[in-house]
């Protein structure tokens, strides 16, 4: 998905007179010329609002409600920028997330007025969407129309957040020309059609929502239904009640919603297809057989450098292949060679993962536009074999996903996680994503994670978060007794340390929250099962057997390596559950 020709200004600018249903929200319904004509007058109200010679840069701090696509197509129109601001962060750093972007608009909503209290927001200007004082801003203003002359393909149109392991966020550049290009990219591969309907519960600040849901809907002329928030029971109700047809995904997403009670009606509803990533294939047959509805796995980033696309005849677990005109490599980042070919037994149990996996390389042309103020994260993203500054482009400008993959002998490619999900096993490197898939079977876990804590001696060992179906208990022998019988499960994959959580920590985007679980390691509040070396059998990690542990990584110096958790028990940074 490269630039167009085309601009999201003008794909808003089409909508006018448009009188069909274009947005529902909470069961309320309004048309495509009356979202149109909202965008034109947020657009006529943003000039007015704008310094002179100031960067037309706003920041969105909202709820999914009807006033986000209605700003998103307000900057659209002027040709300005959206900065999604993430309502989960706090104090310094989303003061930091707002000045970094230089917002000089913020929209907001009551709801999060709490957040900004105490914070310096210099030459900020605030508008408050649900209070009567927005309203009287916008009165002069109703009778403008929408008009896309100042969107140009290489506007600037988003700033998205990623969210890194380590550091401050990254704001990702996206131009109108890009967002244009995906959603009408997207829109041809599901076929989307005028009479569809795209609920959007994911949040609008991540690039899920905007770039694969919303921009899809809006360039097939697709009404669009939001959801304040992701909820597991209300997302069957809300299917139902505004037509959807074709909803998208993240992180545990999926698993929430197989976690509710299943009814017989369950597959009474519109829905045709779900686009996303990390359901698995487990989940996604799960989901086929009780809602109906197929899940298509994909993968793309905010920063659009590289997009597998799957395909009729994609193998069990794969992704896909490279989208044309991507030349992508797995690669050895130490070596910067491609890496051989994944072997397999006949039971599906990757044989050579030390050599096969390594980050994937878009090492063709790729559509990345940078970051905001950022050259040293563009540095880190883009290089390639020969770093001279005359080097060719095709040795020089390779596009590093940061994400590990991968590739049989048909050219399919398999997600392995994150680089920062490596595993290194008495010397073998082993892959996060491929074990979680496999414990994702056990049939009381309704979400897993896995993860490194440090080996006393030298290199890793793995952990793994359960938490478990609601009625679900804890039984280490069923546990182990299911370990043995899968047939993928290499000899070094089996966790060391199982962490029982109630509730699975999250971030605000359903992804499971890492860095948080790493931190605590087997320092936490939950309860923790253990292998003992030379043992088979799982029991509880008491006090005696930290102690003890401690005290081996003490004597091998890597004491330091086991980092305690700062805040008290179970408070993750995160909110822990979406809302239900």
């Amino acid at each position: 998905m490269g630039s167009s020709r085309h601009t999201v200004g003008e794909l808003v600018a089409q909508r006018w007179g448009d009188h069909r249903p274009g947005l529902w929200f909470e069961g309320r319904t309004v048309s495509h010329h009356q979202v149109a004509a909202g965008a034109a007058r947020r657009a006529a109200l943003l000039a007015e609002l704008l310094p002179p010679g100031a960067r037309p840069h706003l920041g969105v701090l909202l709820d999914n409600t009807p006033e986000y696509p209605l700003w998103l197509g307000a900057a659209a129109l002027a040709g300005a920028t959206v900065a999604g601001i993430n309502p989960t962060r706090r104090g310094a750093e989303l003061a930091r997330d707002i000045l970094h972007t230089e917002c000089r608009v913020l929209i907001t909503e009551r709801s999060h007025l709490p957040l900004l209290t105490g914070l310096e927001l210099p030459g900020v200007r605030v508008l408050v969407t649900d209070t009567d004082a927005y309203g009287e801003l916008l009165a002069p203003f109703e009778g403008a129309t929408p008009d896309a002359s100042a969107a140009r393909p290489d506007s600037r149109f988003l700033l998205l957040f990623t969210s890194g392991s380590t550091g401050a966020p990254k704001a990702a550049i996206c131009t109108q020309g890009r967002i244009a290009a995906a959603g009408l990219s997207l829109a041809g591969h599901f076929g989307v059609r005028p009479d569809d309907a795209h609920y959007i519960c994911m949040p609008m600040f991540h690039g899920n929502a905007v770039i694969a849901d919303w921009a899809p809907a809006l360039a097939a002329g697709a009404r669009v239904a939001l959801r304040r928030r992701f909820s597991a029971s209300g997302f069957l109700p809300d299917v139902r009640a505004c037509g959807a047809t074709y909803f998208t995904y993240v992180g545990r997403a999926v698993q929430y919603l197989l976690a509710t009670p299943a009814r017989p009606d369950d597959r009474d509803n519109p829905l045709r297809v779900g686009f996303g990533t990390e359901a698995g294939a487990v989940d996604a047959a799960a989901f086929e057989k009780r809602f109906g509805a197929r899940l298509v796995e994909g993968y793309g980033s905010s920063e659009g450098g590289a997009a597998i696309q799957r395909t009729s005849g994609t193998p069990a677990g794969a992704i896909g292949r490279a989208a044309p005109g991507d030349d992508l490599a797995v690669v050895d980042p130490r070596t910067r060679r491609v890496c051989p070919p994944a072997l397999f037994t006949p039971g599906g149990r990757l044989l050579n993962g030390a050599e096969s996996i390594g980050e994937l390389v878009n090492r063709g042309t790729s559509p990345f536009e940078g970051y905001w103020r950022n050259p040293d994260a563009d540095a880190a993203r883009r290089h390639g074999t020969d770093p001279r500054p005359d080097a060719p482009a095709a040795e020089r400008n390779w596009y590093w996903t940061g994400d590990l993959f991968y590739r049989d002998t048909d050219g399919y490619l398999y997600f392995a996680g994150r680089t920062d999900d490596r595993l290194r096993v008495d010397s073998e490197n082993l892959a996060a994503a491929m074990i979680e898939n496999i414990l994702a079977r056990y049939g009381h876990a309704a979400a897993v994670a896995v993860y490194a804590v440090p080996d006393p001696v030298a290199g890793d060992q793995v952990m793994a978060t359960l938490a478990l179906r609601d009625g679900a208990s804890f039984d280490p022998a069923d546990f182990a007794a299911f370990l043995d019988t899968q047939p993928d499960l290499g000899t070094k994959m089996a966790p060391r340390f199982l962490r029982i959580a109630e509730r699975m920590p999250v971030t605000a985007t359903n992804k499971i929250h890492r860095v948080g679980l790493r931190s605590e390691g087997f320092h936490c509040p939950d309860p923790v099962w253990w292998r003992p070396p030379g043992e088979r059998a799982y029991r509880p990690l008491t006090t005696a057997d930290t102690d003890s542990l401690v005290a081996r990584y003490r004597a091998h110096g890597r004491e330091d390596l086991l980092s305690r958790p700062a805040r008290g028990a179970g408070e993750l940074p995160t909110e822990r559950t979406p809302r239900t």
